[in-house]
């Protein structure tokens, strides 16, 4: 008999983001604290404390993990069994990686919802000298909530909106002022190509937001002819015969994150390809399953024109 699943409420981001505030009043709305057992792990400690006798219902239990090396399995496993939990959650360290909590987790625990928090006044900072442990919070995070916001500051709700879609294009992002004014992200910004044109110039410049949109909402670009530039990967053992890989190196945060990412395509003579060369592809594109290359349905890129070209000027594709 399978194990009853533990459903996981994940908080994440850095000490005074406000976790410990939507927890307490999450805590606080019998809707969701009904009487069932939950055990609330916090691994970091800030200012915010938390009141219990403000809960809906008293079966929560609070349990501290101030480690990362104490943040295993076998702890976890203990508390859920102790306390007998039907629900778990976790205000987690921002200074910590998610691959620890998902390494570490029971088996049965699952994360139900994913929530990223950040103080609106020290976000741009925090992105800029720890780039890295920003994309490990919002990469896949459902919402994200920026505390304490100035009011009509268009800027910076630009600002954010274009840090938080460069990594994660489908979690919502709201704004909160200090008052309690809610508010949420609808700013949709244009393609930096004409999706439209009869044929849609990527240039190299834009390659990372193109790959990006294209392996989120591959359907839009089914049937329409491309014009873009990456390396050639002939040399594979998931290649079948007549495909290559069209690719370029991306950078989502920093120089530690940088990986090839490559896109199928076909074409009559792959034998006349250079391993790893420069190729403009004039290509139409096709979206359909192509096994151990991508999960589901994913772009093929079907050759109508490939030439040699020339590296991009910069040859890391990034998103700024």
């Amino acid at each position: 008999m399978a194990a009853q699943q533990i459903p996981v409420y994940l908080f994440t981001g850095f000490l005074e983001a406000g976790k410990t505030k939507f927890a307490q009043e999450t805590l606080q709305d019998a809707n969701f604290n009904n009487g069932d057992r939950i055990l609330l792990l916090v691994c970091e400690e800030g200012e915010e404390e938390y009141d219990p006798s403000a809960f809906a219902a008293p079966n929560v239990f609070i349990h501290n993990i101030e480690n990362e090396e104490d943040f295993t399995t076998e702890r976890l496993d203990a508390l859920r069994r102790q306390h007998r939990c039907d629900y778990v959650m976790v205000e987690y360290n921002g200074m910590w990686t998610l691959d620890t909590l998902y390494r570490n987790m029971p088996r049965e625990w699952v994360v139900a919802q994913e929530f990223f928090f950040a103080d609106s006044g020290s976000f741009l900072n925090y992105n800029n000298n720890m780039r890295q442990l920003m994309v490990d919070k919002l990469q896949s995070c459902e919402l994200a909530v920026f505390n304490r916001f100035p009011g009509e500051d268009e800027d910076l709700k630009l600002q954010i909106h274009k840090i938080v879609r460069a990594v994660n294009r489908r979690c919502d992002i709201a704004f909160e002022t200090a008052d309690g004014k809610i508010s949420y992200d609808n700013i949709e910004l244009p393609l930096p190509y004409d999706l439209s044109a009869p044929v849609v110039e990527i240039a190299d410049a834009d390659y990372a937001v193109f790959l990006q949109d294209i392996m989120d909402q591959p359907q839009k670009y089914q049937g329409k002819t491309l014009r873009l530039k990456g390396k050639a990967v002939t040399k594979s053992r998931s290649l079948k015969k007549g495909y290559f890989y069209l690719g370029r190196d991306v950078m989502t945060c920093c120089a530690n994150d940088i990986r090839f990412i490559p896109l199928a395509a076909e074409c009559a003579d792959t034998g006349a390809l250079k391993n790893l060369g420069w190729y403009s592809l004039t290509a139409r594109v096709d979206i359909r399953a192509l096994p151990n290359v991508y999960d589901g349905p994913g772009p093929v890129l079907h050759a109508l024109e490939i030439r040699s070209a020339p590296a991009p000027e910069q040859e890391v594709a990034t998103f700024y």
